[in-house]
């Protein structure tokens, strides 16, 4: 399984964080990659990072063109925000069928938060959005890809059920961690077509292996 991840699509309309420009990509590039992966959806899952307005307004009618399913990882302390969705567009996006999850609540690395700060920037962000949506909130999108034992082990405290990173490849589809593949704005059909395809040489797929077996072991904060 292949899980790939946007963060934005066309205009922003908000102020961008350092080094962010390069993940938005624009709504012909993200059509292009839909239209391919709706040809063998079961292969892929598709996921959004940050909670932008360009989730609902337009990456939503895209998904429901092509038959897909998607799952948005939503800042919470961004919501209503300029540029940012609000508890409308959250409550659209769930009402038609995709999944909504965790990426907590200010955009920070949460290996450099304490224990009680990240057990409450967890727990906060995910009673937020089941008020929101009226259900459970399970997933977890991991800020920057960035973990260690001490995270992973406060996300399943604070009762999710899966975390996303951004280690890149495939996962399996019952696992706890699961990987992603952040899609950039730079990026030629060359690169989208290794990705869609899983196209990883050898010594780089186990050196993504070892890296993500030190992170899952390693504490870092």
């Amino acid at each position: 399984m292949i899980a790939l991840n946007f963060h934005g699509i066309g205009d922003p309309r908000r102020n961008l964080e350092t080094d962010e420009a390069p993940y938005w990509v624009s709504p012909q590039q993200f059509e292009q990659v839909l239209a391919q992966v709706a040809k063998a959806p079961a292969g892929f899952r598709i996921t959004f990072d940050d909670g932008n307005l360009s989730d609902h307004d337009i990456a939503l009618p895209v998904l429901i063109d092509h038959g897909l399913r998607a799952r948005f990882f939503v800042l919470t302390g961004r919501i209503g925000e300029a540029g940012s969705l609000d508890k409308a567009r959250i409550r659209a996006l769930s009402e038609a069928g995709m999944i909504l999850g965790s990426h907590g609540i200010a955009h920070t690395a949460w290996p450099t938060l304490g224990d009680e700060d990240l057990a409450q920037e967890l727990r906060t962000s995910r009673a937020r959005l089941e008020d929101i949506c009226g259900h459970a909130i399970t997933e977890a999108g991991i800020p920057f890809g960035r973990y260690d034992a001490r995270v992973l082990r406060a996300v399943r405290a604070a009762g999710y059920t899966t975390a996303w990173s951004s280690d890149g490849g495939s996962y399996q589809p019952q696992a706890f961690l699961r990987p992603r593949t952040s899609l950039r704005g730079d990026m030629g059909d060359n690169d989208v077509q290794a990705i869609l395809s899983n196209r990883i040489p050898p010594l780089r797929r186990l050196r993504r292996a070892v890296r993500m077996a030190q992170k899952r072991w390693m504490v870092t904060g």
